[in-house]
């Protein structure tokens, strides 16, 4: 019996001992000695989600996407359901704490946009290992069969850098923290995207049905790269998005160019025409009514940008680029103003395919990009009368036959439009993140009023009470959308110590 106390009190000792020296250690320096002892396995774990395609219209792809998701966070201890709206899936899933834990809930997406994969450096969905972005000159494959992997290497794959890598760096956090004894009191909750891409056009009826599961003290958004200049920011809104489809037409059937040109209406002049009169020599927004409602950047955001390191100059000569659109604007002011960028346009041919003819019809993409105040309805409505104004009748239909074709206008906004997102920067909760942030170590963390892009936050301010910031962790020459996409390994790494931060002074601070 002595010597079974005996042993009993030593593993006492020994077990106060290890969480003693968690607690000494941080969650950084627990997070970063965990991905550097286990980089093969949680890079061999990327590169398993990232073969999985998934381009949101492929439902049977995306349900075997949602179900490694299952799996992957079941081994962490999340119960989890996969619920449809009539779409793509979502997965919803929670790990709990405590009945006084706090609780964040975390949005993530793993669809991605579709591929050509003839114009990718390697197949989009076998992910490949990469000295650097493919697009460099000097940029060569390596083999998956190594020992260590030097952090400037990059994953090149379909959503590699838009959207599956938080899903991988916030599993590894959780388990390096639990190896370690110092996995916080905390819930967490996961909401993860199947149709993102697609504008997530049923989110809002996902959102109906599972908004009891989702209630929580804080919501980050885990999306989005990093400032252009490296350094980490904590993002506080995004623009809103709409698409915009233009059909301008000309003769019922095709025409002889030498026979019929300088009569026949071309309608590709027309398009083009229209088309730039959107905007002025200097790159703004003509339409009439367009930005009335904008609401004003404060002077507590204009700060905060004009804080920013200027990157403008590193760009313009990484992208070959003499000057920006509106001259002497930075980049990050830009973002915050109202966007009309022509996606696309289309009509006959060009190169080898081009034929003296005059078309038909053209068409073109317009891509809306929205800011504070804005509503989808109300731009569409002054697109329609600015078009209205130069003598087209606009409709979203095609001309009937008695109508003068050279006239019509086919416009249509396409399903999945959504306002724009911004959380007030002096609220509490960007004051509390910068803190654990900065406790990374490296550099302050930058505050960033809104990034470029879009994400639907707007459905969750609607249906939720709780604080919402983003926390992007991507490269920004990721080329999220484009072809040969990639992540930098840095930034997978620097993502798993991130997260293990938050979540650790998340649960110091309380509900």
């Amino acid at each position: 019996m002595k010597h079974t106390h005996s042993t009993v009190r030593f593993f006492i000792f020994l077990g106060l001992v290890v969480s003693s020296l968690a607690q000494a250690k941080n969650a950084v320096d627990i997070a970063r000695d965990h991905h550097q002892k286990n980089a093969v396995r949680i890079v061999s774990e990327f590169r398993d989600f990232l073969a999985i395609p998934n381009v949101a219209s492929d439902l049977g792809n995306m349900m075997d996407n949602a179900a490694f998701i299952e799996a992957y966070v079941g081994r962490r201890g999340f119960t989890s359901k996969v619920v449809t709206a009539g779409g793509a899936p979502y997965v919803i899933a929670e790990k709990a704490g405590s009945a006084s834990a706090p609780t964040v809930l975390v949005y993530a997406h793993f669809d991605g946009q579709p591929v050509i994969p003839s114009q990718w450096s390697s197949p989009p969905f076998e992910p490949t290992l990469w000295t650097d972005n493919p697009l460099q000159a000097d940029a060569r494959s390596l083999s998956w069969d190594q020992e260590q992997f030097d952090p400037s290497w990059r994953v090149v794959a379909r959503s590699a850098g838009d959207d599956k890598a938080p899903v991988i760096a916030l599993m590894a956090a959780i388990d390096a923290l639990e190896a370690a004894g110092a996995m916080p009191d905390i819930t967490v909750k996961l909401i993860l995207d199947g149709e993102e891409e697609r504008g997530s056009p049923t989110l809002a009826g996902i959102l109906e049905q599972v908004a009891d599961d989702l209630v929580a003290d804080i919501m980050l958004f885990c999306d989005g790269p990093m400032h252009q200049s490296g350094r980490r920011q904590l993002v506080l809104g995004v623009r809103g998005s709409m698409t915009v489809d233009l059909k301008t037409f000309g003769p019922n059937r095709p025409l002889h160019s030498g026979h019929y040109g300088n009569w026949a209406p071309n309608p590709n002049e027309t398009l083009m025409r229209l088309l730039l009169s959107l905007k002025d020599d200097s790159g703004r927004v003509t339409v009439e009514g367009y930005s009335n409602s904008v609401t004003p950047v404060s002077e507590l955001e204009s700060t905060a940008v004009a804080a920013m390191p200027s990157v403008d100059a590193i760009l313009k000569s990484e992208l070959g680029l003499g000057d920006n659109e509106v001259e002497g604007e930075r980049l990050e002011a830009a973002i915050m103003r109202p966007a009309i960028v022509v996606r696309g346009i289309s009509g006959g041919g060009v190169g080898d395919k081009a034929r003296n003819i005059i078309e038909p019809y053209a068409e073109a993409s317009l891509n809306l990009r929205l800011v504070p105040g804005q509503s989808p309805p109300a731009l569409l409505a002054a697109l329609k009368a600015h078009f209205e104004g130069m003598g087209m009748v606009v409709s979203d239909t095609s001309p009937s036959p008695e109508n003068a074709r050279e006239r019509h206008l086919q416009m249509v906004a396409r399903p999945g439009g959504y306002r724009a997102f911004r959380t007030a920067i002096d609220a509490d909760v960007v004051g509390d993140l910068k803190v654990i942030l900065d406790g990374l170590g490296d550099q302050e963390t930058l505050i960033t009023p809104t990034m470029g892009g879009s994400l639907p936050i707007y459905l969750f301010e609607d249906n939720l009470n709780a604080p919402i910031v983003i926390l992007p962790v991507a490269n920004h020459d990721n080329n999220q959308h484009g072809r040969d996409e990639n992540l930098r390994l840095r930034n997978l790494f620097d993502a798993i110590e991130m997260y293990a931060e938050v979540l650790s002074g998340l649960a110091d601070k309380g509900p």
